[in-house]
């Protein structure tokens, strides 16, 4: 599912991440770990095809990402990743669903209500479909942007810090919902972290 060789990205001058060769199977989830700074976001912004490394490949589902036009990287993220970031970026001023719906079109998928509404309820959240997404908690915020990032399906998944900001409860009910869409989609799941929480529900890991 994902093969990286001899990525590195520099910035000012120095490089701030380097992973000589990393490989993920499919359905596989793994922790990416390491302290701020250490290169985690980047490292997924790379995989996600929102940053170009200075050296290096990476192939996901086989497809090189580092070698796609910018167009075509965009397309690629938009069908086969999904992304649940530091910043959760919903759309405030509209629905829950009408969030949902645009990650469809940005898919180049027909919008698919029931599969919407199929996810909310998976997640817990079947009621918020109409409500204003600007308008909700914290919790249920996160619960969307889950929610978003699994809507089409996708092969690959990719969370960032996803649990730093939470409490020990939240912090569990957050990781659960990754791992059990992650699995109900066949995906791989990458949870790029600092949070010691966490370690002991993945087996694969990779330090930087």
């Amino acid at each position: 599912m994902l093969e990286i060789r001899g990525l590195r990205h520099d910035y000012a001058g120095r490089t701030v991440l380097s992973v000589p060769s990393w490989d993920v199977a499919k359905g596989d989830a793994s922790l990416v770990l390491g302290p701020s700074g250490s290169g985690k976001t980047t490292l997924l912004n790379a995989i996600a095809g929102l940053a170009t490394p200075t050296a290096g490949s990476i192939r996901v589902a086989g497809t090189e990402v580092t070698g796609l036009a910018p167009a075509a990287r965009d397309a690629f993220r938009a069908r086969h990743v999904g992304l649940v970031l530091q910043t959760l970026h919903l759309i405030g001023v509209v629905s829950v669903r009408e969030n949902l719906r645009l990650a469809q079109r940005l898919a180049g998928s027909p919008v698919d209500d029931a599969r919407i509404d199929e996810v909310l309820a998976s997640l817990g959240i079947a009621g918020l479909g109409g409500a204003r997404a600007g308008n909700i908690s914290v919790g249920e915020a996160q619960r969307v942007a889950i929610a978003r990032a699994v809507v089409n399906r996708p092969s690959l998944i990719l969370a960032d810090e996803p649990t730093s900001a939470l409490d020990d409860a939240n912090c569990a009910k957050a990781l659960a919902l990754l791992l059990d869409q992650a699995a109900a989609c066949g995906a791989t799941l990458l949870v790029a972290t600092h949070d010691n929480r966490i370690r002991g529900r993945f087996e694969r890991r990779l330090e930087l």
